[in-house]
C-alpha cells in the first residue's frame, strides 16, 4: 500500500492514490440522500490505462482535468464499469473522444442490451472470468446479475493487487476518507435500507459469497470510502445480512 496522496483540484475533484498506480477521483455532491454522497472514479495506470466508471457526462469536466493531472488522456486505452448507469458510464463516450484508442469493456449482457446502441465506439464484450492484461495488472470481469441491480451487472477483481472493483456494493452516504481499515458493512448497510438500491432475491448472498471467495485485500466502493483489510470477511458479512433480511422478508409475507 502506497502512502496516500490527496490532492484537492480546483474544480471539485479530489485524487487519492489508495494503491500503487491506483488513483480515486471522488466528487462530492452534498445535496444526495441524507449526509451527501460521494461519485468516485478508480484510474488505474499501467502500460493500457484503465478507468473504472465513466461517470455521469455532466461531470466531465470536473472529471477530465483530473485524470490529466495524472496522465495524458489521449493515453487511455479501457474503459469499464459495474452497469449501465448514468453515474456509471454517462460520460463514456466524452472519454472515447478524448481518448482515441480507448475501448470500453463490459459483461456481454450489458452489450448486447445497451452498449452496442449507446456507446460511439463498439465495445468489447467480456465473459464471465475473461480477464483483459494491461500490462502489469490482470482484470478480471465477473457477472453479477440483478446484485447489487441490473440484469447486466459485474464487477472487476485486479488478480495481481487483490483489488476488487465493486461499483454499487457497499455505498455509504457522508463525507468519508477515500480508504479506511475500518468497519463499512453496517453503514453500507443503512445505506441500502434507505435507498432500497440492492435487489434482494435467492442469488444476492451466494453472489456475494462468490466476490468472497477472491479472498479481495482492497475493496474500491463507487460511493462512500474504499476498504482495505479482509474484504472476504466484509462481503461474507454483507451476504449473511441480506440473507436473515431475505428470510425476515419471507417469513412477514407467510404470516399475511
Amino acid at each position: 500500500m502506497t502512502e496516500s496522496m490527496t490532492e484537492s483540484m480546483t474544480d471539485g475533484a479530489t485524487i487519492d492514490e489508495i494503491a500503487d498506480g491506483l488513483f480515486r477521483i471522488s466528487i462530492f455532491v452534498p445535496q444526495v440522500g441524507p449526509k451527501g454522497f460521494s461519485f468516485s472514479h478508480f484510474l488505474w495506470r499501467d502500460e493500457e490505462p484503465l478507468l473504472y466508471h465513466a461517470g455521469m457526462r455532466r461531470m466531465f469536466p470536473l472529471l477530465a482535468p483530473a485524470v490529466a493531472h495524472l496522465m495524458p488522456l489521449e493515453r487511455l486505452r479501457w474503459i469499464s464499469f459495474g452497469h449501465v448507469e448514468a453515474d456509471e458510464c454517462g460520460g463514456m463516450n466524452d472519454w472515447l473522444a478524448a481518448a482515441p484508442h480507448a475501448t470500453i469493456a463490459h459483461g456481454a449482457t450489458g452489450c448486447r442490451v445497451s452498449l452496442n446502441d449507446l456507446a460511439d465506439r463498439t465495445p468489447r464484450a467480456l465473459a464471465d472470468g475473461e480477464i483483459i492484461a494491461t500490462g502489469a495488472r490482470r482484470f478480471r470481469w465477473l457477472a453479477t446479475p440483478h446484485v447489487p441491480h441490473g440484469w447486466d451487472a459485474g464487477a472487476m477483481f485486479e488478480e495481481t493487487s487483490g483489488t476488487l472493483l465493486c461499483g454499487d456494493l457497499l455505498s455509504q452516504f457522508g463525507r468519508v476518507s477515500a480508504l479506511t481499515e475500518h468497519d463499512i458493512v453496517a453503514p453500507a448497510t443503512e445505506t441500502t435500507d434507505f435507498v432500497y438500491s440492492t435487489s434482494l432475491g435467492p442469488t444476492t448472498a451466494p453472489t456475494l459469497r462468490r466476490l468472497a471467495a477472491l479472498e479481495p485485500r482492497l475493496l474500491a466502493v463507487m460511493h462512500g470510502a474504499s476498504f482495505a483489510g479482509d474484504g472476504g470477511g466484509a462481503l461474507r458479512e454483507l451476504a449473511a445480512r441480506y440473507d436473515a433480511h431475505l428470510q425476515r422478508m419471507l417469513e412477514e409475507h407467510a404470516a399475511v
